[in-house]
């Protein structure tokens, strides 16, 4: 566990946010974080997002800050945060850890391309994070698919 912590990969610290989460529903003593919209009820809203066209994929500050706005927007409660920059292409991978679940990036600079998921429950949004993308990343196209997580009627 030591050598993840210095890897930055896992926090002993206690996230001031822990604990904070959204009840969308009580079932009898116990609370249901799963969410009911339109007659249908879920865990959450799994967006899978391509960016085409995009820019500044190649600096795992500019992600962090973008990524971190958008889930901000969406409603969602950070909790950790790690991006790994490759090289030679100049690449990032990077997570952010929600109490709501995540949002993910994996970039290709050399193809001006990126590809994200996030994956929220509760009264967050993902599509709120969609116009923070757009600013921070200026795609020429992107690509969406929704799925939702825990179908269960």
């Amino acid at each position: 566990m030591d050598s993840l912590v210095r890897l930055g990969m896992v926090s002993e610290q206690p996230s001031e946010a822990q604990g904070t989460v959204v009840v969308d529903h009580v079932v009898g003593e116990q609370k249901d974080y799963f969410v009911e919209r339109n007659g249908v009820r879920y865990a959450g809203t799994h967006l899978i997002i391509d960016l085409w066209g995009a820019t500044n994929l190649d600096d795992p500050g500019h992600i962090d800050a973008v990524l971190r706005e958008g889930a901000i927007a969406s409603g969602a409660t950070i909790l950790h945060g790690h991006f790994h920059h490759f090289s030679p292409n100049g690449g990032v991978s990077g997570v952010l850890v929600l109490a709501e679940s995540h949002v993910s990036i994996h970039t290709w600079p050399e193809r001006d391309y990126a590809a994200l998921d996030i994956f929220v429950c509760g009264d967050c949004d993902p599509y709120k994070a969609i116009p923070v993308l757009k600013r921070g990343f200026l795609p020429e196209r992107v690509q969406l698919a929704e799925h939702k997580r825990g179908l269960i009627g």
